[in-house]
């Protein structure tokens, strides 16, 4: 347990409510985990932790619950953050209103997406994008990731919307939410029935995953092996739908981000424990050259989806 100091409260006092108090709230209360959390705003724990105490005494609540081994919000907390998102929100919508002021963009936009991405999100965010900006192009590509990588590498990609990379020397990653994956198995699976499964009673369960080069696949070995599980993968196939419409029709499970799981198709959406496999969509820039203006804007509001995505005001 961390000790605030006398010095501590008067610096807090001293520093009143400031815009990364938010973002840094914001960010702990999306994924309940200071670890991830610091991650994904860029400052050690540490600091985060600090920051969100001085959150705390400047307003005279505890907006966390820190007494388990699993961070949670309070009540005031709960509270706290549905103002706190409107007001990040607010705050891009007016930085993007004030650039759009400066005068018409032009240009062209070049995304690379996955799969899940441009089902849904990716077409959301471009429909928004080109509202505000008619005179604007965009292009929209949907690759790997290992393609996406190499694109923004090679310059023909201004940025990319994926999964964290497990290795992006080359690449900045900007976190934009978690999401956690759940066991999608048919409606008449022995295991449909559960409310939660562990990872480890998937030990010899039939399954089909994507193949060994997606990240996601490594996170979910990883998983398998930290639970001890040894599932059998009678199915590979890289890309979620042929996935889902296999274990719709057969015994074998698949594991999926939940929103992707399509409502009355004979599916059941089981989420997964010990340990929960998590995955953390992102945008992908390049470490060298600057973004053009509408390059930032389009990124500007893939953030504001993403985040009215967290408070379910728009599909994954």
């Amino acid at each position: 347990m961390r000790i605030v100091t006398i010095a501590d409260i008067d610096d807090c006092r001293r520093t009143r409510l400031e815009l990364r108090h938010i973002r840094y709230f914001v960010a702990v209360a999306e994924s309940l985990n200071f670890t991830r959390a610091a991650e994904r705003v860029h400052v050690t724990q540490s600091t985060l932790s600090h920051q969100i105490s001085a959150l705390e005494l400047e307003l005279g609540k505890t907006l966390f619950d820190r007494s388990s081994k699993k961070v949670s919000l309070t009540a005031a907390g709960e509270e706290f953050l549905t103002y706190a998102v409107r007001a990040l929100q607010a705050l891009d919508q007016g930085v993007g209103a004030l650039k759009e002021r400066e005068g018409e963009l032009s240009g062209t936009v070049r995304v690379g997406t996955t799969h899940t991405f441009n089902l849904n999100f990716i077409p959301a965010c471009a429909a928004e994008f080109m509202l505000r900006n008619p005179t604007v192009k965009m292009v929209v590509r949907e690759l790997s990731a290992d393609a996406i990588d190499t694109g923004i590498a090679n310059g023909e990609i201004d940025l990319g919307i994926a999964y964290q990379p497990v290795v992006s020397d080359d690449l900045i990653f900007e976190a934009l939410y978690s999401e956690e994956m759940v066991l999608a198995v048919s409606d008449t699976h022995a295991l449909a029935k559960r409310k939660r499964v562990r990872m480890a009673e998937l030990h010899h369960q039939r399954l089909a995953l994507l193949p060994g080069e997606f990240s996601t696949r490594t996170m979910l070995d990883e998983c398998f092996k930290i639970s001890g599980a040894e599932p059998i993968i009678v199915a590979e196939m890289n890309t979620v739908a042929p996935m889902l419409g296999l274990a719709s029709r057969t015994e074998i499970g698949t594991i999926v981000a939940r929103d992707v799981v399509p409502e009355n198709a004979g599916l059941t959406a089981i989420p997964l424990e010990a340990p929960t496999p998590i995955r953390t969509p992102g945008i992908l820039w390049s470490q060298v050259g600057k973004q053009t203006p509408q390059v930032r804007s389009f990124a500007s509001i893939v953030r504001q989806l993403a985040s009215r995505r967290n408070t379910g005001m728009i599909p994954a």
